[in-house]
C-alpha cells in the first residue's frame, strides 16, 4: 500500500493532476508539453526544408543566393558551401528532415492520449541530446571557423534546445531519469532556467564575435 501510494505520489504532475499510467509502467504526458513537441519539431522541419531547397538550388547554380543571404555575418551560402554542412556525405539538413517529423508525430501521438515506456522516453531523450550536441558544434563550427551564421540554422538550434531540455524535465518528474530528490525538485520548479540561460549565452557568443560588425549597423 505505501509502495502504491509513493508511486502515484512519484507520477502526480507539476499542475496537481496524476499522470496517466498502466499496469506496464508506460507513462502519458501534459498537453503542454506534447504542443512543445508538436511546434519544436515543425518549426524544425520547417528549417531543414528551406536550407535543403536552397541547398539544391546552390548546387544546380553555383551564384544562387539565398534568401538569408543578409550580410556578410548572415550569409547561408557560406555556411551551406563549408564541409561542416555536409559532415555524413549529405547535407546535414536531411537529418532533420528524418528526425522532427518523429518529434512531431510523437507530440501528436500523447495529445491522442499515447503512453510510452521508460525505454522510450529515454532513447527519445538521447536523440534529442545528440540533436542538441550536434547543434552546439555546428554553432562553435559557424562562429569560429565557417565565420558566419545562416538564420535558418539557428531557428533549428533553438528548437532542439527546447525539445531536448522539455523531453528532460519530463523524465526527471516522472522518475525516468534517476535524479537526487533536491534536484529534481529544483529542474521542475525553476525549469525555465537552463533554456532562459543557454539561448542568452548563445546571443552572447554571436554578439561578441563579431561586435565590430554590429557597431556599424548603429
Amino acid at each position: 500500500m505505501t509502495s502504491t501510494t509513493a508511486t502515484a505520489h512519484h507520477l502526480t504532475r507539476k499542475d496537481g493532476r496524476r499522470a496517466e499510467i498502466t499496469p506496464e509502467g508506460a507513462t502519458s504526458a501534459s498537453r503542454a508539453f506534447a504542443w512543445l513537441l508538436i511546434v519544436s519539431g515543425a518549426l524544425g522541419i520547417l528549417a531543414s526544408f528551406v536550407i535543403t531547397l536552397d541547398k539544391f538550388q546552390l548546387l544546380q547554380d553555383p551564384h544562387f543566393s539565398p534568401s538569408c543571404n543578409l550580410s556578410p555575418v548572415l550569409s547561408c551560402t557560406n555556411v551551406m558551401q563549408s564541409a561542416q554542412a555536409s559532415v555524413f556525405g549529405f547535407p546535414n539538413p536531411m537529418l532533420g528532415l528524418l528526425t522532427y517529423p518523429v518529434v512531431v508525430a510523437v507530440g501528436f501521438a500523447l495529445l491522442a492520449g499515447a503512453r510510452f515506456r521508460r525505454w522510450f522516453w529515454l532513447g527519445l531523450n538521447a536523440g534529442m541530446l545528440f540533436g542538441a550536441g550536434f547543434c552546439m558544434w555546428l554553432m562553435s563550427q559557424a562562429l569560429y571557423e565557417i565565420g558566419a551564421l545562416c538564420l535558418w540554422c539557428c531557428l533549428a538550434w533553438a528548437a532542439t534546445i527546447a525539445m531536448f531540455w522539455y523531453t528532460t524535465v519530463h523524465n526527471l518528474r516522472h522518475g525516468n531519469i534517476r535524479a537526487p530528490r533536491a534536484m529534481a525538485a529544483g529542474v521542475l520548479e525553476f525549469h525555465w532556467v537552463v533554456p532562459v540561460t543557454w539561448y542568452l549565452a548563445i546571443v552572447m557568443l554571436i554578439v561578441t564575435r563579431w561586435w565590430d560588425y554590429w557597431q556599424t549597423l548603429l
